[in-house]
């Protein structure tokens, strides 16, 4: 996942901070005591995470925004005429120390979190709406961009150029910038309330799965391996399994006690929902209002026909067409695959009806049964260190000719943080990259990558990048072992991260991952292929103990089984896009006052409702659509996919992983940012339109 947080456009997610950086003292002002008052020392303009006080961002991101609107008001007094020069990239100057700022709060407030930091958050949250509105609601700025709009047909600009020109005028129309003064006045009021309720639900929610976890007795917890449940032990004995922000839980597979299962289950599926002050129901249903609301504010039947303009997809009739493609082939395989579950529960000497809670343990019965394999077999083959530098790191390097160095003189905001600093084929430097891999009860969950520097040429800026996961946390001294899923994980979030690197942009607006978020996923997708490329797979599958590589025949078992529960894993993505679309189809004058029974009756209407196969997300606790910038683009991530798989097919076509090809991959695409109309950016490197076969073919969905 993408996590983004700028203030031009978009929406400022959720923000969360290191209780490392909460020392006492210092100041509470705007002055030279704030950490912020001057530029970052340090390599690539890194934060000195060492130096950073809490107390530091309220009063540095309140001067950041004062500044910006300084910047802009002297755009709009020049008496000159508007020219490209004056005017755009000027305004691509403004905001430097709040873009500064920000990025780190945004960093911090993700990762590592407490009471304060929310507190801020939620102070400035409607400020920060009302900060993008000052900007995009600035008649006399949008007067002067519009000029420069109807002129651009005789002015002399190169292609980067005109697509900035064109990305701001479309974001100026989109914010409203053509609406009357008092229809305006609404949306600024509009947008304060909406931005509140983003983070009124991104604290709710991050407060409901911290309490959600699960305490069990050791009893309970058969069949989860020893060298695991050390690191659920707590000081009096008993285990407490955090939850990740999916349905699902990954030790619902191991788990042979079918109450420890439901009972998991059900605090991970009602983690939000329970009439407390984390319960989200309430705020989902205004926020669904308060989005509708806007929408037709700015001229449009719904929230998903305003935010899709400026995507791939442009339109909901589009999203539901890819997702139609999709979703009779993916039901039908999860039906059967059901059917061989129960089949398999009806042979015990106490058979049941299959549930939820139950599908995975089950369904990894099956996957033994069928492929001989156990999840817990492979692990000890994938250690974090190792996937990270042996796996994905090479990947980089033998594709992109990429080389990295660990640094442990930058300082980090946790003491799990990892940096490396990443060089070209020549050896020039390309950029300073963070990992934060492992699951705390203060971080987000879910995995994520964003900048702390963006890339610009304009101000001679390399990009530093961050990656953040959710693995558990090993035992002191013992080894941190993760299943393939979360390998493949590393792999796409570090995609992203290539995204931002590979970046050559003059414009940080259009810089490296500022692109559409139906495209924004296709680098991170597109990477997670290599995790299987044999001669990646056998330089980082190495066992911790021996450092033997994983042995052929167990590779062949692993790669086999991936085939397996597709229908599944296909399903509760369609359901949890469809579930995204719905709630974002809704017009202005929709009554819904039941979240669970709206979620429910759209299940059923897009026909993805079958019980034992849950959406990825539910509604209560689906962050990516309320809270991470995803409202109504969940569908991005199989829109993308459909770009990967075909992508990585013009590679097989072209001799496979070679350097040739990652180089024109780099140079014809990743690094474009979004400097060109990206459907015909992707044309042109494919040399037609992407298809949908090679997704649907490896998706088994199609023979």
């Amino acid at each position: 996942m993408l996590k983004k947080k700028l203030f031009f456009g978009m929406m400022i997610g959720s923000v969360l901070i290191t209780t490392s950086c909460n020392k006492s003292g210092g100041s509470t002002s705007w002055d030279s005591g704030n950490y912020f008052y001057a530029a970052s020392e340090l390599p690539y303009g890194t934060a000195d995470f060492s130096k950073i006080k809490t107390q530091d961002f309220k009063p540095a991101l309140l001067e950041g925004m004062k500044q910006q609107l300084e910047e802009i008001k002297k755009i709009t007094d020049n008496k000159e005429a508007p020219t490209f020069e004056n005017t755009l990239i000027e305004l691509e100057k403004t905001g430097q120390l709040l873009s500064r700022v920000s990025n780190v709060f945004g960093l911090l407030t993700g990762a590592d979190t407490n009471e304060e930091l929310q507190a801020i958050e939620e102070e400035l949250s409607p400020k920060f709406a009302a900060h993008s509105d000052a900007i995009y609601l600035n008649e006399a700025l949008f007067a002067r961009i519009k000029v420069i709009n109807e002129q651009k047909a005789s002015m002399d600009m190169d292609g980067e150029s005109l697509r900035l020109l064109n990305h701001y005028y479309q974001a100026f129309e989109l914010a409203g910038a053509n609406l009357a003064k008092e229809e305006q006045e609404k949306l600024k009021q509009l947008n304060g309330e909406i931005a509140s309720l983003n983070t009124k639900f991104s604290n709710q929610l991050l407060a409901a799965t911290k309490a959600g976890g699960v305490t069990f007795t050791k009893e309970e917890l058969v069949g989860l391996p020893d060298n695991e449940l050390e690191g659920y032990k707590q000081e009096d004995g008993s285990y407490l399994i955090s939850l990740l922000n999916t349905t699902q839980q990954p030790e619902l597979q191991s788990l042979t006690n079918k109450e420890s299962r439901a009972k998991l289950f059900t605090a991970s599926w009602t983690r939000a929902e329970k009439k407390d002050a984390n319960d989200t129901r309430a705020t989902i249903l205004e926020l669904v209002k308060k989005r509708a609301e806007k929408a037709a504010i700015l001229g449009f039947d719904n929230y998903a026909a305003w935010s899709l303009q400026d995507q791939m997809a442009k339109t909901p009739a589009a999203v539901d067409h890819l997702l139609n493609q999709m979703v009779p082939a993916a039901t039908a395989n999860a039906k059967q695959e059901a059917a061989d579950i129960q089949a398999l529960i009806n042979k015990e000497a106490e058979p049941f009806e299959l549930t939820a809670a139950d599908w995975n343990f089950y369904a990894e019965k099956i996957r033994k049964e069928k492929f001989d394999l156990d999840e817990n077999e492979v692990k000890p083959y994938f250690e974090v260190n190792t996937v990270l530098e042996k796996g994905v790191f090479y990947m980089a390097e033998q594709l992109y000719g990429i080389t990295f160095k660990a640094r442990t003189d930058i300082p980090v905001w946790h003491e799990d943080v990892k940096v490396y600093e990443l060089f070209n084929e020549d050896g020039s430097a390309l950029g300073l990259f963070y990992g934060d891999f492992f699951k705390r009860d203060s971080k987000q969950g879910g995995a994520w990558m964003s900048n702390i520097v963006e890339q610009s040429t304009l101000f001679n800026t390399k990009p530093v990048i961050y990656n953040v996961s959710n693995f558990n946390k090993p035992a002191k001294g013992q080894p941190a072992l993760i299943s393939f899923d979360d390998v493949t994980t590393m792999f796409h979030e570090f995609g992203h991260a290539l995204h931002g690197f590979f970046a050559s942009q003059k414009y940080p607006t259009l810089s490296g991952t500022n692109v559409s978020r139906d495209f924004v996923e296709f680098p991170s997708q597109f990477h997670e292929h290599f995790a299987t490329v044999p001669a990646i797979l056998k330089n980082y599958a190495k066992h911790y103990k021996t450092g033997e590589t994983m042995p052929d025949a167990l590779v062949t078992k692993m790669l086999n089984a991936m085939t397996f529960n597709k229908g599944y894993g296909m399903t509760e993505m369609l359901a949890a896009a469809s579930l995204d679309q719905a709630w974002h189809t809704v017009g202005k004058d929709a009554n819904i006052n039941d979240v669970d029974q709206f979620e429910k009756e759209a299940l059923v209407q897009h026909q993805v409702a079958l019980a034992q196969v849950p959406p990825r997300y539910r509604s209560s606790f689906f962050s990516h659509i309320f809270a991470g910038g995803y409202a109504s683009g969940y569908y991005a991530y199989l829109w993308a996919e459909m770009l990967d798989h075909d992508a990585y097919s013009w590679m097989q076509e072209h001799g496979g992983m070679t350097r040739e090809n990652g180089q024109t991959l780099r140079d014809q695409v990743f690094s474009k940012g979004n400097s060109e109309d990206l459907g015909e950016l992707y044309k042109k490197f494919r040399g037609q339109e992407p298809s949908i076969q090679p997704m649907l073919k490896a998706r088994g969905l199609v023979n």
